[in-house]
């Protein structure tokens, strides 16, 4: 069942990336494009795939494509259903294939998973890339801290995801830079560690003021011609100390590894050094790549 090489697929909202693997797991290309979810059609989904690495399929069989993230959500390629914690983040029947035109593609899309208590929260993407940290620190017990669009605090018992909670703050970030009254003044800008820090110190200590925080930012930039640097540090400070805050229960009594970009993973290890805990950090890439690898292996396990 894995003797031919395969696809790997990270199918983000406004990106898709693909890996062609071989039988060992080992990547041989890489390749991405900006056919994210969020601009296609459920119809477009395959064709999308077939333009970005059409010459990796081998006419003469099937080459199976183990696919994570959006392409699973509701106004994606087919709906994969939540898989209801507590559960492992990856298992051998933690997938669904759409029908597909073609018949070179055999296609598994990776269900995300689902919270009821103690409030209702979802994730998809994420539980890949923590089968993936997984892979290679299976005795893990702890919280993992995937900082993103909508960053996720994952508590991890046993191998099991047992709770976890979603915080919009990449997303709120975004919006006020492009759209609120402080667009035009967050740029990217490199982060002065002492604007942030102090910003984060304010954030932490008292959300409830960060409405009138943000203001503040906006009439500073009126008031004494504001620096794009110091703007984005502060903003990000605020936004990043009001969510520290807020996930204590998450960071102070486990230990703590966090999964992302190492631009934003900098920012919450920074943070989080300042309030005493110390985290360690995977690269993003490097665990989606594992946990598509994990999850293929137990996908062809489950077609045996």
């Amino acid at each position: 069942m894995m003797s031919n090489p395969w696809i790997g697929v990270d199918w983000g909202t406004t990106n898709l990336r693909a890996w062609h693997v071989d039988p060992d797991g080992e990547v041989m290309a890489h390749r991405r494009s900006g056919d994210g979810a969020a601009s296609l059609s459920p119809d477009g989904f395959e064709r999308s795939l077939l333009m970005l690495c059409n010459d990796w399929f081998d006419n003469a069989r099937i080459t199976p494509v183990i696919v994570s993230g959006m392409a699973g959500a509701a106004e994606g390629w087919m709906p994969a259903p939540y898989r209801s914690i507590p559960c492992r983040p990856l298992a051998p029947d933690c997938a669904i294939s759409p029908p597909v035109r073609d018949p070179r593609l055999r296609v598994s899309i990776i269900a995300g998973l689902a919270q009821h208590q103690p409030t209702h929260d979802v994730m998809r993407g994420e539980e890949t890339q923590i089968g993936g940290v997984l892979v290679t620190q299976p005795q893990f017990d702890g919280v993992a801290c995937l900082p993103g669009t909508h960053t996720k605090w994952v508590l991890i018992r046993h191998g099991e995801v047992v709770q976890f909670r979603s915080s919009m703050t990449g997303e709120i970030f975004e919006l006020l830079r492009t759209y609120s009254t402080l667009r035009g003044l967050i740029h990217n800008a490199p982060i002065d560690e002492e604007e942030f820090d102090a910003a984060l110190d304010d954030g932490f200590s008292h959300p409830h003021s960060l409405l009138a925080d943000l203001f503040a930012i906006r009439a500073s930039a009126l008031l004494s011609d504001l620096a794009p640097t110091i703007a984005v540090s502060r903003l990000s400070g605020l936004l990043i100390g009001c969510e520290l805050s807020g996930c204590q229960s998450y960071w102070q009594h486990h230990p703590l590894t966090l999964i992302g970009d190492s631009k934003v993973c900098a920012l919450y290890r920074r943070g989080l050094s300042r309030l005493g805990i110390t985290a360690m950090t995977h690269d993003v890439e490097t665990a989606t790549i594992a946990g598509l690898v994990a999850a293929r292996r137990l996908i062809a396990m489950d077609t045996r």
